[in-house]
């Protein structure tokens, strides 16, 4: 499928590279999915997590204009759980960003004040979230001697051409 405006394009690759790099991710060992380095999130295992989780919440916000918030208390996920819900809420993303106007928003308590917040800010945070969190995984996958995927937007259209 080809992607019909700007929006659609951006959204579709966030859920490639998403996609993609779990894919890679599923045959590390347990070890490896525990590894970390300074200055990222965390392991490759919690950093995928909060990525699921974030987009998560972002999804529910611009469909719903609801926070969604994984219970504290739950398991932590596996990565087959991890794929389908990319898959759901990356689809999700990819249907709704361009049904987004200038102005719709949603309320929500910043440090006790309530605030219209608006929903293009959450459109650009969960790119530039999801975009910050892969490379701090690709990051750690270097430093284990593992080549991560090429995940820019060059190796995206390559594909896409085919």
């Amino acid at each position: 499928m080809k992607p019909t405006d700007t929006l659609t394009t951006l959204f579709s690759h966030n859920l490639w590279a998403n996609l993609r790099l779990l894919e890679r991710c599923v045959v590390l060992s347990s070890k490896q999915l525990d590894a970390t380095i300074a200055g990222t999130y965390g392991s490759i295992r919690d950093t995928l997590q909060h990525i699921v989780t974030g987009e998560q919440l972002y999804f529910s916000l611009i469909s719903t204009g609801q926070r969604y918030d994984r219970p504290e208390d739950a398991p932590p996920m596996k990565l087959a759980e991890m794929m389908e819900s990319l898959r759901t809420t990356g689809a999700g993303l990819i249907e709704w960003a361009p049904k987004v106007q200038a102005d719709d928003t949603f309320q929500d308590d910043w440090d006790g004040t309530l605030l219209d917040v608006p929903k293009t800010i959450i459109l650009t945070q969960a790119i530039n979230h999801a975009t910050e969190h892969r490379a701090q995984i690709m990051a750690i996958l270097t430093q284990l001697g593992i080549q991560p995927p090429e995940l820019d937007g060059w190796t995206y259209f390559a594909e896409q051409e085919r």
